[in-house]
């Protein structure tokens, strides 16, 4: 029987801590929700000290998740809060969703692979944009994306 959970760890997700406080919850639902999340990333990145260029990758992983969930799950939420750990500050995004999952997703992660007739840059773009990347999706169940990228 096949089993229906994959899990895609390609970067430690480091043990971290975040006044609550500083957490910002979007609802994602449709296209206004997107702009919402990209706009909370980048005022939280900006807050941590990302610079320009750094914002606008921040953001822009934001909107693949986004758009994602709505595209895929039609519903979920994202999850923004600054971070740190011994060292170093950073930000960490978390894409919900309690859509049908992905099938497969080794193959989701690959540069060119659509489901939706797009370009197929959307989660491996991400992983490429972000300093961690972890994915867990379980068919029928929905999908977690946990992104972080940390402060120089």
């Amino acid at each position: 029987m096949r089993k229906n959970s994959q899990s895609a760890k390609l970067a430690p997700v480091s043990a971290v801590s975040a006044p609550p406080a500083d957490m910002v919850r979007i609802p994602i639902s449709c296209d206004v929700d997107i702009v919402k999340a990209r706009q909370e990333g980048r005022r939280l990145a900006e807050d941590v000290g990302f610079v320009f260029t750094e914002l606008a990758l921040i953001a822009t992983a934001i909107s693949e998740l986004a758009r994602n969930i709505v595209r895929y799950a039609k519903s979920g939420e994202i999850v923004i809060r600054p971070i740190t750990n011994s060292a170093r500050r950073g930000i960490q995004i978390v894409a919900q969703d309690r859509g049908p999952g992905i099938r497969d997703v080794e193959q989701a992660l690959q540069i060119g692979f659509s489901t939706a007739g797009g370009l197929g840059l959307g989660l491996p773009g991400v992983r490429r944009l972000m300093d961690e990347f972890d994915i867990q999706s379980k068919l029928g169940q929905g999908t977690t994306v946990r992104i972080t990228k940390w402060k120089d």
